[in-house]
């Protein structure tokens, strides 16, 4: 019998992408799937119901889940959704199991095969499913406009008969996706750019972007394409170097983070108190604790010497069609797999199959997170 895929709203408050678009319901149709919707599940994105043209679209979200043989997610399913769903579905979404260790749980519990999204190996095979690449390239976009809007300045240097307007400096913290993405935004927007890395192999992405590589003499590269731990005494020499640089900075883009761990602390707030009044911090990782002691998610606090310090949350949601289209055409890269002529059979002998997997028939399969959960 065809799989049936299951799409559903989102129901975390915010959240506007979608998990399935009408572009990758076409597809998964001609791969033999059969889609069911629940009603209205596009519209954060403005896609209709009738875009999903062949889709069924079921009476309401229980009765889509208690059908699933896959279900496609933006955010993790609910503790009632994973209830609902029978025993042996597949999940694939952005699960976040570090953060919720009774869904982590549940999904043992109830046999579901889960796929976190976020823990697909950094290979150049899943470059096309790489989900937390295609979120970040929307988050440093908008990071940098959110930046451009607060600030007291121009970004761009302009020449007026008042004078000449000299150009915003703009500091980006962390080269990966979403810091390379920054900095292309800035330099878009006519500012003087310059990014940092504890990774020296980003010196060159940096520069290709037409931006000056901070170079604070620290080197700290790791593995994965992600950067090591620092020493202690590397730190305080980062620390040094940092807080003297950004005295001169009229906005900050902090974009340094790591899947499944807290976000590593890089300004003080000492640094912060050192910096020019109406400077702008833009922190993308507050929902992980933030770059920027003092940063609050969702919020914009104010130092007492006026630096605003903007806490963002969910980024990649306030673009929500593109931000959706990369999203399902990940999961659809992802999905492709193990579709074959609408059935499903996953080859654990796939380390990208194996490697994202999060619990399956009743075991959780990623070791950190069972770790972290325990069997109990």
């Amino acid at each position: 019998m065809p799989t049936t895929v299951v799409a559903l709203r989102e129901t975390v408050p915010g959240e506007r992408r979608v998990a399935l678009t009408p572009e990758v319901a076409k597809k998964l149709k001609a791969r033999g799937a059969d889609i069911v919707i629940e009603p209205g599940m596009g519209q954060g994105a403005y896609f209709a119901d009738a875009a999903y043209a062949g889709c069924e679209a079921a009476a309401d979200a229980r009765s889509a889940l208690a059908r699933a043989d896959v279900l496609l997610r933006v955010q993790p399913p609910s503790l009632e959704e994973i209830a609902t769903l029978k025993e042996g579905a597949v999940v694939i979404a952005h699960l976040q199991p570090h953060l919720a260790p009774e869904r982590t749980k549940a999904l043992r519990d109830r046999r579901i095969t889960a796929f976190a999204m976020e823990l697909l190996p950094r290979t150049t095979r899943a470059q096309a499913m790489d989900v937390l690449s295609s979120q970040a390239a929307v988050a440093g976009y908008k990071a940098v406009l959110i930046a451009a809007e607060a600030a007291p300045k121009f970004f761009p240097m302009l020449t007026t008969a008042a004078g000449t307007i000299r150009p915003s400096k703009v500091l980006v913290v962390g080269a990966g996706v979403a810091g390379l993405q920054a900095i292309a935004t800035a330099r878009r927007l006519g500012a003087q750019v310059e990014g940092f890395d504890v990774r020296p192999e980003t010196k060159e992405q940096i520069e290709s972007l037409g931006a000056k590589f901070l170079d604070l003499g620290v080197s700290a590269a790791g593995s994965g394409g992600y950067a090591r731990e620092l020493t202690a005494e590397e730190r305080e020499q980062q620390q040094r170097a940092l807080a003297e640089q950004l005295k001169a900075f009229d906005v900050v883009v902090t974009t340094a983070a790591v899947p499944g761990r807290k976000a590593p602390r890089i300004i003080s707030a000492a640094m912060v108190a050192g910096m020019k009044a109406g400077a702008v911090i833009v922190d993308i990782a507050a929902e992980t604790g933030g770059n920027v002691e003092g940063t609050e998610a969702g919020r914009t606090v104010v130092s007492a010497n006026g630096v605003s310090i903007i806490g963002t949350t969910n980024l990649p949601a306030s673009a929500p069609v593109h931000a959706s289209e990369m999203y399902a055409r990940n999961l659809y890269n992802f999905l492709e797999l193990s579709l074959k002529d609408g059935a499903l059979t996953l080859d654990w002998n796939d380390e990208l199959i194996a490697k994202t997997c999060l619990t399956h028939a009743g075991e959780i399969r990623h070791e950190a997170t069972k770790a972290l959960v325990g069997d109990s």
